[in-house]
């Protein structure tokens, strides 16, 4: 009766975990990386109540099953989150390489500018 409570339980716990990467996935989409963010740490708890409830529930051969299938779903769907925030990392790191470059032309071709001075024609 227990193990039932517990395995009910941690399938709860593993479709909010799914819900939740989805919703990663889709702050992600618009960009919206602190929210993301706090949405992972918001989940921790959940991760490490999963972990536990695991280590000492006995299943039956097919809630193994049904936890196993959403389990890796549940990865699959990390493992795209992580991919996308690793693009995402990458696409910042190049424009702001890339930002860099253009600020550092702008400066030196700014002080040569002034140490050159300019001439102004006052007549008409």
């Amino acid at each position: 009766m227990q193990d039932e409570q517990q395995y009910e339980q941690l399938m709860m716990q593993y479709r909010q975990l799914k819900n939740g990467a989805i919703d990663i996935a889709r702050l992600l989409e618009k960009e919206d990386f602190d929210s993301a963010i706090n949405l992972i740490k918001m989940r921790e708890s959940i991760f490490l109540s999963c972990k536990t409830i695991r280590r000492y529930l006995e299943l039956s051969p097919e809630q193994q099953v049904e936890v196993d299938k959403i389990f890796n779903e549940i990865k699959e769907l990390e493992l795209k989150n992580i991919n996308t925030l690793e693009k995402s990392m990458e696409d910042v790191k190049s424009e702001l390489t890339r930002t860099q470059k253009v600020q550092k032309l702008n400066k030196a071709y700014r002080s040569n500018e002034n140490a050159q001075g300019t001439i102004v024609n006052f007549e008409n």
